[in-house]
């Protein structure tokens, strides 16, 4: 079953029914259209209602904030420096391990690391806890010197660091734990998505793949569209000119609106005047997808706000710190685990016949050919067995994957479960040919069938992890694929990278798509 037969079953209840989220509405046809059986405060599911737990988990996250503010306090206030070392107070005031949470609170909230459009995904919320730590060690050491208060140095630079990292860990966690809830289905926002067909699906798919940001579609409008039928699996709620009656309707809590000529600038704004009558939020979908974050921004130019798109930082002092970090990591990872290398070796020699490292002619930036280093998986004869094995693939059209493949070896199913096999490409990083983190590198002939988008990703590095292995490896379709490493380049920065790399383990333990 694809993912849009996926989508189309799970969105359409037994005998004929439409799902929207928790609800259930009539078919087409007889009953007055998608969702007709469906009134708001049915099951007391308004929009007020939807929404509740936001203010319950930002209540949370303050009382969180406030116990790791003071462990860290407690913790500063009890260490002990010796004044010989550093010259470091050796005592902090009683009052410090009270007021120190306080403190805490107030910078977070000076942050603003508490709005909502901040928490639950991406990396600003967590930004924002590391600019609140600094504004209060600014602040403390700015109101030390204007007024000459005596400040135990050693408790602040003790508590503050370690009130940082605990909270860091809190909000991870409790990230972590909406996330599995919204997997379950719960602290989700209906959303309605208004465009043309094309957009619409394309953005169905996206949100459905991305689940655990909470959008849980229930309908859309499209041009020229009666309420009746259902396209890509849901239900058709109206026209464009029937948003506003839609949303106040259903009670939908997000419209998503997708570019389209009929709802043109001064159509748009109406459109958001309209919706400020409701509680329904307004997303606009950009036509210039994938490029996100820092390169996007809203200026003034003859009066009108524009969005402006920087260009993708592939060179200057950033990308060469990024090189010096790569080559820096990879000889340092390489000496740590020169011991396990040496064990792996001794099995794969010990389990089947051939070499310990496999070779393969990979393409890095530019489209340059180099010979990319593994841990042997494979039977020698691996490549002359393709041909044969070719029908049985179970990749996306362009990679040949199979999830039993015969030609891997005992020791090779153990290296390709944890990615293991990968390891041996830090020597690669260590010469320059490849990153820690970048687009996959390809085999000349897959690179033979890309198309004009996918050419982007030859003005980075390959890299040993990325967006791609994060994301379901040989799980993913091709477009995905295309979509993901097109991303990548789009938006590349050392955050971006460290965020992959964190998320790695994780993607490693679990192995989905590696085989």
């Amino acid at each position: 079953m694809t993912s849009t037969d996926s989508r189309r079953a799970a969105t359409t209840a037994p005998g004929g029914a439409h799902r929207v989220g928790n609800r259930t509405g009539a078919g087409s046809g007889g009953g007055g259209g998608p969702l007709s059986t469906w009134r708001p405060g049915t099951r007391g599911l308004g929009t007020e209602a939807r929404r509740a737990w936001r203010s319950r988990y930002v209540r949370a996250l303050v009382g969180v904030d406030l116990v790791c503010a003071l462990v860290g306090a407690e913790i500063g206030y009890t260490i002990r420096f010796d004044t010989a070392v550093g010259q470091l107070a050796t005592t902090a005031p009683a009052w410090s391990v009270a007021l120190l949470p306080l403190a805490w609170v107030v910078a977070m909230l000076l942050s603003r690391s508490y709005e909502d459009r901040f928490l639950w995904a991406g990396p600003e919320e967590f930004r924002r806890v590391f600019v609140a730590a600094l504004f209060l060690l600014a602040t403390v050491g700015t109101v030390s010197w204007a007024f000459r208060v005596e400040v135990a140095r050693g408790f602040v630079v003790v508590a503050i660091p370690l009130a940082t990292a605990l909270t860091l860990l809190a909000r991870y966690g409790m990230r972590y734990w909406l996330h599995r809830q919204r997997d379950r289905g719960r602290y989700l926002q209906t959303t309605l998505l208004v465009g043309h067909r094309g957009g619409v699906a394309a953005l169905h798919e996206q949100i459905d793949r991305e689940r655990r940001q909470g959008y849980d579609v229930v309908g859309c409008c499209l041009p020229g569209a009666t309420v009746s039928g259902n396209f890509d699996g849901l239900p058709v709620l109206g026209d464009l000119d029937e948003v506003v009656e839609v949303v106040k309707r259903y009670e939908v809590d997000t419209v998503a609106v997708l570019p389209s000529p009929e709802l043109d600038g001064p159509a748009l704004r109406r459109l958001g005047w309209d919706l400020e009558k409701t509680r329904a939020e307004l997303l606009l979908a950009p036509a210039v997808t994938e490029v996100v974050g820092p390169r996007v921004n809203i200026r003034p130019v003859c009066g009108l706000p524009l969005m402006h798109v920087e260009r993708p930082e592939l060179r200057g002092v950033r990308r060469l710190t990024k090189s010096l970090v790569d080559r820096t990591v990879a000889v340092l990872a390489t000496l740590v685990l020169l011991p396990a290398f040496l064990g792996i070796a001794v099995a794969i020699k010990a389990t089947s016949r051939g070499p310990v490292f496999y070779r393969q002619v990979r393409l890095g930036q530019d489209g340059q050919p180099f010979s990319m280093l593994k841990f042997r998986s494979m039977v020698v004869d691996a490549e002359a067995q393709v041909m044969a094995l070719e029908q049985h693939s179970e990749g996306n059209g362009v990679l040949f994957k199979m999830k039993a493949d015969p030609r891997v070896t005992r020791v090779g199913r153990v290296l390709r479960r944890y990615s293991i096999d990968e390891v041996p490409q830090l020597f690669n990083v260590a010469v320059g040919h490849m990153s820690l983190v970048g687009p996959r590198p390809p085999l000349p002939k897959e690179a033979e069938r890309y198309g004009f988008d996918m050419h982007r990703r030859f003005l980075v590095k390959p890299g040993i992890t990325g967006l791609w292995q994060i994301s379901g490896r040989s799980d993913l379709s091709w477009d995905d694929s295309v979509r993901i490493d097109v991303r990548y380049v789009e938006n590349w920065s050392l955050v971006f990278d460290f965020m992959i790399l964190w998320k790695t383990l994780g993607a490693v333990f679990r192995g989905s798509g590696a085989y």
